[in-house]
């Protein structure tokens, strides 16, 4: 999802829209991009231009089902495509992570936001009436809009109708040619390539920066990296046997599979090696999440000596202008971290690898920013805000990768 920062200085609010990634090392043998201009390209073009039209009145023979943009209906026929989307972040993307800083932008801002977080323009024109904001449609939603449609984030009808036509991947099995509900769908190959994703993933050229570096860059991370040759696309880790569930950062098993560990020993040195073995972009691609390496000797009787540690991630700071330091690890590189033994360890003591992940650190540090000023803001505004924070917090969770005694590693 696009990545909204906001923080409160100066007595203003500020409300930045950031997402990280630096521009990932070339490989030796980059895969060629497409042509510009390819037919995905083209259908990109119009499919993901914002802001997205309104869908207009429907085909007069369109039944009330086959109108509405509720993704409950969409549920009623795709009953496994919707029980995973609302187990999914995308549709938590209208949470009070975001909730809490519309209620401070100016329309336009906002708008710029819902281009990801909710972008169809019925779901704009429902929060602008929401947030009596000055463009707000005068006259009520059409029947087809449900009335819940702005806080549903980013709903079936967002990537799949336009101007009230679906549109979707190469279907498995062969479809009737009758009798399908809303005159069936419209078949594009840009559903299953990486690029269709690029609108919310991937900021343009002049997009905002941090030192240097596009907030949001996980496009042509992917592209820098093995996974185009082996026709790779984002689909393919994040939608696998097109489920639409889109698990990432806040998976545990997702970040188990994007990472693997080695520690190796030479006397009294032990290294670990952490290899992004399993990510198609930098781990982590963004600025939000932040992922906390431990190295530990541990005794047979259970007493606990930190070895070293590391914090892999793009720190940046809440104002979105100064970075401390970028440790991600691109596609298929690594990172070592280095500890000393005592002088004379038992060789029946282990070494063990612990890992904490905060998928969402970034926003924790920003939350904490503006809470601190919590008198500037109004008593809903700062329920949402507490309530962010407190989300954010709770998604953080451990495991330990690798744990091995002294004496069956190498070099003892």
């Amino acid at each position: 999802m696009l990545i909204i920062i906001g923080a409160i200085a100066a007595g203003a609010v500020l409300v930045q829209k950031p997402a990280p990634a630096p521009v990932a090392p070339s490989l030796n043998h980059p895969a060629p991009l497409p042509p510009i201009g390819d037919a995905v390209d083209q259908f990109l073009q119009k499919h993901w231009h914002h802001p997205l039209p309104p869908q207009g009145n429907p085909p007069a023979h369109f039944s009330e089902i086959e109108a509405s943009l509720a993704p409950q209906v969409c549920g009623a026929c795709h009953t496994e495509q919707y029980a995973d989307w609302k187990n999914s972040l995308h549709s938590q993307t209208m949470g009070p992570g975001i909730l809490w800083q519309l209620r401070l932008m100016p329309q336009e801002q906002a708008n710029g936001c819902l281009n990801c977080h909710a972008p169809l323009a019925e779901q704009k024109a429902l929060l602008a009436i929401e947030h009596q904001w000055p463009n707000a449609p005068a006259s009520s939603p059409p029947a087809y809009v449900p009335p819940q449609l702005g806080h549903e984030g980013l709903v079936c009808a967002a990537c799949h109708v336009r101007e009230h036509q679906r549109f979707g991947p190469q279907p498995r099995n062969e479809l009737p040619d009758s009798n399908l509900l809303h005159n069936g769908f419209t078949v594009s190959a840009a559903f299953e390539d990486s690029r269709f994703c690029a609108t919310c993933h991937q900021f343009p050229e002049d997009g905002p920066r941090t030192a240097g570096k596009l907030r949001e860059d996980t496009l042509t991370q992917w592209q820098a990296s093995q996974y185009p040759s082996q026709q790779q696309h984002c689909q393919s880790c994040h939608m696998p046997d097109r489920k639409h569930q889109w698990q990432g950062i806040h998976s545990p098993d997702m970040v188990r599979t994007a990472l693997s560990f080695k520690v190796s020993r030479d006397e009294n040195q032990v290294t670990a090696a952490i290899t992004n073995s399993g990510a198609g972009h930098h781990f982590p691609t963004y600025m939000v999440p932040k992922v906390y390496i431990e190295l530990w000797l541990v005794s047979r009787t259970g007493h606990r000596q930190k070895l070293s540690e590391d914090v892999i991630g793009w720190q940046v700071d809440v104002s979105l202008q100064e970075e401390s330091f970028d440790t991600r690890i691109a596609a298929g590189e690594t990172r070592f971290i280095k500890g000393l033994l005592p002088a004379q360890p038992n060789a029946d003591d282990r070494i063990e690898i612990q890992v904490l992940v905060k998928p969402r650190e970034h926003y924790e540090r920003t939350f904490l920013s503006v809470l601190a000023q919590a008198d500037k803001l109004d008593s809903t505004t700062l329920l949402l805000l507490q309530q962010a924070y407190d989300e954010a917090v709770a998604t953080h969770f451990a495991w330990t990768p690798f744990t091995q005694s002294l004496s069956s590693l190498n070099g003892n």
